[in-house]
């Protein structure tokens, strides 16, 4: 089945607005590399036609995002001064909706009213963890209980696709809390997830007890490791996972902004690139009596993912099975996860 086409997003970022407070994780000026001002109508339609003026005929939906900050946070009059601007887009069909990320214990009958008026069409909840332990640790200053009643608000609204984020590697986080938050994660049904590795950002809370040795981050094989298994958790479930990984970007690539933890602008390429090895190694396995020489062939829109990045897999592949040749060919009548050895 072809997989539809993502949403052209234009991301307006409100960084650490509306938040009560600084989680043990975060510095939003540093990851999004903006201030925190929030930004003047004059600043959000600049924003908006200029994404318009790139944005590509095959995407087959737009929608304007906040991101950065805690959107239900904000005031009754910031969250109508924010909306109110983008509404005109929605009624002359530029974009087809608004979307924010927020906190769960800000989802509540109150404010759920207060943007009932407007052309919202996707929620993001943080929830980093359904763990009480973890979210305690990591200064969330909210409980799983409240994740469980937001999305059910949200749920019985009819009307929102709900996304829901996760972070590993956190305080107190192992694989298997990691996994038990996925599972819980899976049992409220969402229509999608992000899936965050912790970092180590400068000025960070947690910055300071790395520094002081009271944090060690997770290595980068750890963190594939995890997060590959949490995505085929996800996919076993049919719920999307649409990015792994925070987006890359000129600050992230600094080293004094990012002190530790596993960050890589393509964090997704080499989660998919090591379920590929892990594929076509069962397939090559299999063979009852393995050649000098062996062809893999995936979908099209695989092949660099099973090359993995600089070619990783066909060297790993060809040194564990000392195969002399391996080639990589093409079929478009692959399945998406195929993989066929020859």
């Amino acid at each position: 089945m072809k997989p539809a086409l993502k949403p052209f997003i234009i991301p307006i970022f409100i960084p650490h607005s509306g938040c009560p407070h600084q989680c043990i994780f975060c510095n939003q000026r540093a990851i999004t590399g903006t201030s925190g001002a929030i930004p003047s109508a004059n600043e959000i339609h600049s924003i908006v036609h200029e994404f318009l003026a790139y944005k590509r005929k095959s995407r087959s939906r737009t929608e304007v995002s906040f991101f950065g900050g805690n959107f239900l946070g904000l005031t009754p009059g910031q969250i109508h001064r924010l909306l109110n601007q983008l509404v005109s887009f929605v009624e002359s069909k530029k974009i087809d909706g608004i979307r924010f990320s927020t906190r769960p214990d800000t989802i509540d009958e109150d404010r759920l009213n207060l943007i009932r008026p407007y052309p919202v069409s996707t929620i993001e909840l943080g929830v980093q963890s359904m763990d009480d332990r973890v979210l305690k640790l990591s200064l969330r200053g909210h409980f799983v209980k409240d994740t469980v009643q937001a999305v059910s608000l949200l749920q019985q609204e009819k009307k929102y696709q709900i996304g829901l984020q996760m972070m590993t590697g956190l305080p107190g986080d192992n694989d298997a809390v990691c996994l038990d938050t996925a599972r819980q994660i899976i049992a409220l049904k969402p229509d999608f997830v992000r899936i965050y590795p912790t970092l180590v950002i400068a000025d960070s809370p947690l910055a300071n007890l790395y520094q002081k040795g009271k944090y060690r981050p997770q290595s980068m094989d750890e963190c594939v490791a995890q997060l590959k298994k949490l995505y085929l958790l996800f996919q076993e479930n049919q719920i999307d996972v649409i990015r792994m990984g925070l987006q890359a970007s000129d600050d992230l690539d600094d080293s004094s902004t990012v002190l530790a933890g596993p960050y890589h602008p393509a964090m997704g390429h080499m989660v998919f690139s090591k379920i590929f090895l892990d594929a076509a190694a069962k397939k090559i396995r299999e063979k009852t009596s393995p050649n000098d020489a062996v062809t893999l062939t995936v979908h099209p829109r695989n092949l660099s993912r099973m090359q993995g990045l600089n070619k990783k897999n066909i060297v790993a592949l060809k040194q564990l099975f000392d195969i002399q040749k391996l080639n990589l060919t093409t079929d478009a009548s692959l399945g998406s996860s195929d993989v066929v050895v020859n």
